[in-house]
């Protein structure tokens, strides 16, 4: 059992074809888990091999964003990811997937994922628990509703049997979830991202969002609504103080 939170091993999931996007990723995830560099092994699926061999030795699996890949599409590697997941989910291994990977989390165990563009969610936007959020030992802390910063054009529109939906808001339901009895959380808003790195991220990929917003004037109109989401700044370092650290009772 690891008593020390430097000695905590992390995987981050990636899929990015930007490498500057790729490292500011890497980044954001350094950040908000308050860990050191060295703690964290990082895997591009669009490159990279994977294999569910590496989840024995991390004490933590996380699965970022993906700006130029879907979550309901299958790609040459899609299928050797979801089966990661699952194993990952079997062996009760701390799991956090942020936008992307909260997606991808609720397709792997059943769920369903859809391209609903008329419900994009771009920039800061508002979240509210729901009556489980409020008692859940991560999300029982926050207030009933919280900013928190978005990009997504897919969502989860059913959530895979087991499932507790802990957030949601007027635009749609389950924008945060975890699986009953075991320690694995998904985000639909990017967990990783403060208002500055939400920024960096939009401009990054601004011909995306201008397209599906429809001009620069709105684009221009979520950069300049981004506020800080302080109440999303600690949920993975918590994540992992709640689960890697101290949850080790909770792996089968």
């Amino acid at each position: 059992m690891k008593t020390r939170f430097e000695d905590l091993r992390l995987l981050l999931i990636q899929a990015r074809d930007t490498p500057e996007m790729e490292h500011q990723e890497q980044q954001c995830f350094i950040e908000r888990c308050k860990i050191e560099p060295y703690q964290l092994t990082c895997r591009n699926v669009v490159r990279d091999p994977i294999s569910a061999d590496e989840l024995a030795d991390v004490d933590a699996f996380l699965i970022g964003g993906a700006g130029e890949y879907s979550a309901w599409t299958s790609y040459p590697w899609m299928e050797a990811l979801l089966s990661m997941i699952r194993d990952a989910h079997d062996a009760a291994l701390p799991t956090f997937g942020s936008c992307w990977g909260h997606q991808l989390m609720a397709r792997a165990l059943g769920g369903e994922v859809k391209y609903d563009p008329e419900r994009i969610e771009f920039g800061c936007c508002s979240v509210h628990l729901t009556d489980a959020g409020q008692e859940d030992p991560l999300f029982g802390k926050f207030p009933r509703t919280f900013e928190a910063n978005m990009g997504h054009r897919d969502r989860v529109v059913v959530l895979p049997e087991g499932a507790i939906e802990l957030a949601r808001n007027e635009s749609q339901p389950n924008e945060a979830f975890r699986m009953e009895g075991r320690p694995f959380y998904g985000t639909q808003f990017h967990s990783e991202l403060d208002a500055d790195r939400e920024r960096e991220r939009l401009i990054a990929y601004r011909s995306h969002y201008v397209r599906e917003l429809g001009s620069e004037e709105l684009f221009q109109e979520v950069l300049d609504d981004l506020v800080e989401t302080s109440e999303v700044d600690s949920l993975m370092y918590d994540f992992l103080l709640e689960f890697a650290l101290n949850g080790e009772a909770e792996r089968s």
